[in-house]
């Protein structure tokens, strides 16, 4: 007599099989999600560094945003796996006045660390030292209300001395006094080492180079690192 294989254990063989790789799709899934979550959970604990300034900031005359000296710390901070993330909001001419009406919009957003730099286009349009002081100040200010555990930067800037020499001295105070007032950690000079060097600037002079900002990075960066 003929044989015959069972057809329910083969029913039942093809439903496990298909029960296991539900299973597995399940896990697998359920670990994608996992994953995922768990990276945008890392996404959502990092803090924000807020570079607020102008064309020197913004990387004015540079092939990419990615030569800014913003986009040089951000790859100096992921080369060490620290949690921040870098925000470049630089804005080409923007002067003192200009940076304190638009400080407000980008209250929205957390601010861990605040890195300003603005002046130079006040200086160059000779506006009176008390004036910049007090519109820097009132930036500052806000800032702090905003986010009180914030922690603050301020890039010194100086002037050319054609502007004359009591000009020149006068805005240069500006900065040391207003870092002791604020609290803030001074960068005595942001152009430092870069100012002057006919190859280290674009060919209007005041703008850097790519190679310039890379200066610039390592300057902001010896007194931003202490604070990480």
């Amino acid at each position: 007599m003929k044989q015959t294989t069972p057809f329910f254990p083969i029913v039942l063989g093809v439903i496990l099989l298909f029960s296991c790789n539900s299973s597995a799709d399940k896990q697998q899934a359920n670990q994608q999600a996992t994953d995922t979550a768990t990276s945008d959970e890392q996404a959502a604990r990092k803090k924000r560094i807020v570079f607020f300034g102008n064309s020197l900031t913004a990387g004015y005359g540079l092939e990419t945003q990615a030569d800014a000296f913003p986009a040089l710390i951000q790859d100096k901070i992921d080369s060490l796996e620290l949690p921040y993330l870098c925000v470049n909001a630089g804005l080409s001419g923007e002067t003192s006045a200009g940076g304190k009406d638009r400080i407000d919009w980008l209250l929205r957003d957390p601010i861990d660390v605040f890195v300003l730099e603005l002046g130079a286009n006040d200086g160059l349009r000779g506006i009176e030292t008390q004036t910049t002081y007090q519109n820097l100040k009132e930036i500052v200010k806000k800032v702090r209300a905003a986010y009180p555990d914030v922690k603050l930067i301020l890039a010194g800037m100086l002037v050319p001395p054609s502007m004359g020499q009591t000009y020149f001295d006068q805005f240069a105070a500006i900065f040391p006094k207003l870092a002791e007032e604020m609290d803030m950690v001074l960068v005595p000079f942001l152009l430092d080492k870069v100012a002057g060097e006919q190859a280290l600037n674009q060919s209007d002079g005041i703008h850097p180079t790519a190679e310039g900002q890379i200066l610039i990075a390592e300057t902001i960066w010896s007194h931003l690192e202490p604070l990480l």
